[in-house]
């Protein structure tokens, strides 16, 4: 059995390789829900959504988040109206919106109505929200922008899409997580698993949450030597999103050995680059095994080789 540690594009891309080198009804993917918000009356689960849109092949390539074959007739009309627009919703992902609260509103916790999502679109791996509490992810920014002072505290989903991560942050937290409990199964299948993947995923904003809730971070450094991580930095930079700047701005080395440090507690195995062949002995210095590898999903063959390489490492 395989557990993934998932959150946002990079962590849906291992997923769909998995799936393909391995039996997918022995997957378990653990997905962050930091990001999660409400909006027009709707809970959004963005990281959730991306990772099933992906796993039943209706991800859209070009944006890496949403659906395929999108239509965007409710926005249009909304923005006519003066509405608020700013977090793009299409069409066909408004369903799934509308789906999940109103399942919600009925009584059915968050892990009931993602598993609900999945079998209706035909996806045998096992996605479960890391937690079934509300845990959300909140960030001081360290200038002004706009009308918003340094020093403000705003939402993932203002900083990430409403201020396109352009603005510098000096403080991350996870409002909830200290109260919450793992969703149901996620310490289950943490303890059983025979591989335990850290997908190539932001470390702070991403994986961060599902390690802020009680337990994960405890459990998986009693199994780190099952535990591969990947690394979501490559020759010092980001392949998507903010995480270099991230990292820096929060007084981490933007590196594969920077990542080794922030992971070496409880991962055993860093997946690099191999334009990174050279920070090995420094990933080792971290107490980190590392292994090199081609670590940058170009293709679909690409990304098949290194979820071999993933599996190879924690067997």
């Amino acid at each position: 059995m395989l557990v993934a540690l998932a959150g946002g594009v990079g962590a849906a891309r291992l997923l769909a390789g998995m799936v393909r080198v391995t039996d997918p009804a022995r997957v378990t993917a653990v997905v962050n829900t930091g990001d999660d918000m409400a909006l027009h009356g709707l809970h959004i689960s963005p990281d959730i959504d991306t990772v099933l849109y992906t796993l039943a092949g209706r991800s859209n390539p070009e944006t890496g988040w949403g659906v395929t074959g999108e239509s965007w007739t409710v926005m249009a009309a909304l923005e006519e109206l003066g509405g608020e627009t700013w977090f793009r919703l299409g069409d066909r992902d408004l369903a799934t919106h509308l789906y999940r609260t109103q399942r919600l509103a009925d009584g059915a916790p968050l892990s009931q109505v993602t598993g609900e999502l999945a079998r209706r679109r035909g996806i045998a791996v096992r996605v479960l929200p890391m937690t079934d509490d509300p845990v959300r992810t909140r960030l001081t920014l360290a200038e002004s922008a706009g009308d918003l002072d340094a020093g403000v505290e705003v939402a993932f989903q203002h900083y990430f899409v409403g201020l396109r991560h352009g603005v510098a942050v000096q403080a991350v937290r996870f409002d909830g997580a200290a109260e919450s409990r793992p969703g149901p199964g996620v310490l289950e299948a943490i303890a059983s698993a025979e591989v335990i993947v850290a997908c190539p995923s932001n470390p702070v904003v991403s994986l961060g949450p599902i390690l802020a809730v009680p337990g994960v971070r405890e459990l998986l450094a009693e199994r780190r030597d099952r535990v591969v991580a990947v690394s979501p930095i490559v020759a010092g930079a980001a392949l998507k999103g903010p995480a270099d700047r991230l990292l820096t701005e929060l007084g981490h080395e933007s590196s594969a050995a920077g990542v080794a440090r922030m992971h070496a507690e409880w991962a055993g195995t860093l997946v690099i680059d191999t334009r990174d062949e050279e920070l090995a002995p420094a990933v080792a210095a971290a107490g980190v095994r590392p292994v090199v590898a081609p670590a940058v999903m170009s293709s679909p063959g690409v990304t098949e080789a290194l979820c071999r390489v993933v599996l190879d490492a924690a067997r």
